[in-house]
């Protein structure tokens, strides 16, 4: 793929986290969703791709717009598949919490995992990390693994998990081997990717969450050199069915980050509140300023861009957008 194509998904959650942007604190999650999915797909509808999306926001018959196996793109340029999520942290954005944003990442045709909705165990840790951690590994030693070959005590690191009653045994097993806890309420990209980013104040991030979101974090941890484990989690026979219409045959395999995103993977996310990773879009007279983050695997760059916004420049941006 073009090297330009980083600029051009940029744009993409850009548009994508100036629109959910405005709902930011108004208890509305629908809306802001709807916002984000309606700017993504506007942009994603005039880039040179054949894109198809294969994680989105549901099936066909679910969502109304970037539902997966729809066809995104001017069809003249190179064949790829889609892994986005207009607004990861729905409930934060409307809430107002910390960590909300906008994400997307593409591979070539055949390159994600096509993961159902359902849930998936996950750990992601840094590059300083590879080769030490364990998902089947209790979470504190984990933590011991990782203070050790870093060369400092576990009260230096902080562990990222959703607060979650299921996550109980690991917040346990971390106090208990020294290290700090991190809880969030919602969105597990974002600190999947900060864990691999150095000075983002996270080490590692562990956990049950959604699948799809387990590809995009996937996306981001190979394009940083980071290492990623998951396996999905299946509670009923819907979850399995569905696995099978994925073609997902084997139920208890682990995937690493090169499983779920293979080949020149680009990943892209733009803050839509305040987070570890991304500054939240801010909003002044006239327009406005975005904080995101580029990168691709082939390469491992990453780019951080922080962007100025005239709307009166911009086609479809207003005062009132």
């Amino acid at each position: 793929m073009d090297r330009n194509i980083s600029l051009e998904l940029v744009r993409v959650t850009e548009a994508a986290a100036l629109a959910c942007g405005r709902w930011v604190g108004k208890g509305d999650k629908i809306s802001a969703d709807r916002a984000a999915t309606d700017a993504m797909r506007t942009t994603l509808g005039g880039m040179e791709i054949d894109g198809l999306v294969v994680i989105g926001e549901g099936e066909m018959d679910e969502a109304p717009m970037l539902y997966i196996g729809e066809k995104l793109g001017t069809g003249n340029g190179p064949a790829v598949d889609i892994s986005v999520d207009p607004l990861e942290g729905t409930t934060l954005c409307a809430k107002g919490g910390n960590g909300a944003i906008a994400t997307i990442a593409l591979a070539p045709r055949g390159g994600f995992l096509h993961a159902p909705d359902m849930y998936m165990d996950k750990i992601v840790v840094g590059p300083a990390g590879c080769g030490v951690i364990d998902l089947d590994a209790p979470a504190g030693e984990n933590v011991q693994r990782l203070a050790e070959i870093k060369g400092c005590a576990a009260d230096d690191l902080t562990v990222v998990l959703l607060d979650r009653d299921r996550h109980d045994h690991h917040v346990d097993s971390i106090r208990q081997a020294g290290g700090r806890i991190r809880l969030i309420s919602d969105g597990d990209v974002a600190p999947a990717v900060a864990a691999c980013v150095e000075g983002s104040g996270v080490d590692l991030m562990l956990g049950m969450g959604g699948a799809p979101e387990g590809v995009l974090a996937a996306a981001a941890v190979k394009c940083l050199g980071g290492e990623m484990y998951g396996r999905l989690i299946f509670h009923e026979d819907e979850e399995l069915e569905r696995a099978a219409k994925m073609g997902i045959t084997d139920l208890n395999r682990l995937y690493s980050a090169e499983d779920m995103a293979a080949g020149d993977v680009f990943f892209a996310a733009t803050g839509v509140t305040d987070g570890e990773l991304l500054r939240g879009v801010r909003y002044e007279a006239g327009g406005a300023k975005t904080h995101s983050i580029i990168m691709r695997s082939k390469t491992r760059t990453s780019r951080w861009i922080e962007a100025h916004h005239q709307f009166q420049h911009k086609p479809g941006f207003s005062e009132e957008v």
